[in-house]
């Protein structure tokens, strides 16, 4: 009797079914949102908002980002990580599902869109740190590089769809209709991350309270001086990358190269080169994954000084291309960091502080960002984000922790598969991005 053929694996040993729900809901997520980026901000501007309005409107996002984060992560450890995402995407959805009304219908006011801006804001404070511990306790082994490096893939690939259909889509049919479809995104991939399985997460001992887990947090963040250093780094970097990219951007666009569309290119090339960096991360493994990594921090100030020539969109293009291979040679480096010296259960509330630190200056740079075009004009504005972002990475290279860290090799260990599928006891997460990349 013949033996039948071996049906061959659809996919890698490491890949399990949470990492598969999880790299999916990405993907929803990244289409709708990349696009709703761009329609927030021509929103503002097609109300009669100028830059500063643009700037307070990114703001109004990004400050209760950072009230909530810590707390989030707090909450994230302490509660099933799949209830606490699925909650926030259901606020997110709600909230730009009002956006989108108000835009179609006509005329928002500039604090409406704030006040619904904001609250998207609370729903990331409390979702990216459940995530991040969610994606990192899905894959274990010495493959976990090769898995964040897909997982990155794919849901970049995602946002450069999404960057590149919503210029598209705001140009063609409004920004509101663009909304519509990023708070229809947050449904859907709510809806696919309720079924993912916390099982074989072993279950939190009870802790001292809210404040103690806090305290816990912090006292492991601040004991490791490359974790810390980067993040200090990143809260510049971040912020002045943010402040080119969400508010000169756009008007560098509108006054320059011909619209939302050529921007939406632009950042279609960032969201290529972010795919580019991970199919490369996918087979190189550095060994110094921070060296590596912060190195290439540096070609960030790229876009801040092609937006200050300004160079021309084919120009633009290459540079946001570069930048995002260079950003996700640093967010697959950090994760992989992150996941082997880090444990499990403190990994919500250390990335918590790991997101604080990295937008807690966001606002300001933003709400600053039209006073400073008003006060020295766009062009020397966008070389000093440019400058500022050269000066605080060289000064990382400084720190010992950051040179010298090394990638562990160890045995492959696949995660046990759940004893029993739940569909009800579902976990959620979502682009830790939320930063850059």
């Amino acid at each position: 009797m013949t033996k039948p053929a071996s049906v061959p694996r659809r996919r890698p040993s490491w890949a399990g079914r949470n990492y598969t729900l999880l790299t999916a809901a990405a993907i929803v997520t990244n289409l709708g949102s990349h696009g709703a980026l761009i329609a927030a901000a021509f929103a503002v501007l097609d109300a009669g908002g100028d830059g500063g309005d643009v700037g307070l409107v990114a703001a109004a996002r990004t400050l209760p980002l950072v009230l909530f984060l810590l707390i989030g992560g707090a909450v994230a450890d302490r509660l099933p990580r799949h209830h606490v995402m699925v909650a926030a995407n259901a606020l997110n959805c709600v909230s730009q599902a009002a956006f989108a009304v108000l835009v179609i219908a006509g005329e928002p006011q500039l604090w409406q869109m704030m006040l619904l801006t904001g609250l998207g804001g609370v729903g990331q404070a409390f979702f990216g740190p459940a995530a991040e511990g969610m994606l990192m306790s899905s894959v274990s082994g010495e493959q976990v590089s090769r898995a964040f490096a897909l997982y990155r893939m794919a849901m970049q690939g995602a946002g450069l769809g999404g960057a590149a259909l919503g210029g598209l889509m705001v140009a063609a049919i409004g920004p509101g209709w663009v909304l519509a479809v990023d708070a229809a995104a947050f449904a859907l991939a709510g809806a696919l991350r309720s079924f993912l399985d916390v099982s074989h997460i072993p279950e939190r001992a009870p802790g001292g309270g809210l404040l103690s887990d806090l305290r816990d947090g912090w006292r492991e963040f601040t004991g490791r001086p490359w974790l810390w250093s980067i993040v200090a780094q990143f809260s510049v970097v971040v912020a002045v990358v943010g402040a080119a990219e969400s508010v000169f951007g756009p008007l560098v666009a509108r006054d320059e190269l011909g619209g939302a569309g050529p921007w939406g290119l632009a950042l279609g090339a960032f969201g290529a080169g972010t795919v580019g960096g991970a199919i490369l991360m996918m087979r190189w493994k550095p060994r110094r994954l921070l060296l590596a990594g912060t190195l290439c921090v540096f070609p960030l100030a790229a876009p801040s000084v092609a937006l200050a020539v300004p160079l021309p969109v084919a120009g633009l293009a290459a540079v946001m291309f570069v930048s995002g291979v260079a950003i996700e040679v640093f967010g697959v480096s950090w994760m992989t960091a992150m996941h082997q010296e880090i444990p499990e259960e403190k990994l919500s509330r250390v990335a918590a502080y790991d997101w604080f630190g990295s937008v807690a200056m966001v606002p300001l740079a933003t709400a600053l960002a039209g006073p400073a075009e008003s006060a020295f004009g766009r062009g020397p504005s966008l070389w000093g984000c440019a400058l500022l972002v050269v000066l605080v990475t060289a000064a990382v290279l400084f720190v010992p922790d950051v040179r010298n860290l090394t990638r562990r090799t160890k045995e492959v260990t696949v995660l046990p598969a759940p004893r029993v599928a739940d569909p009800v006891a579902s976990t959620d997460a979502e682009n830790p991005a939320g930063r850059l990349g």
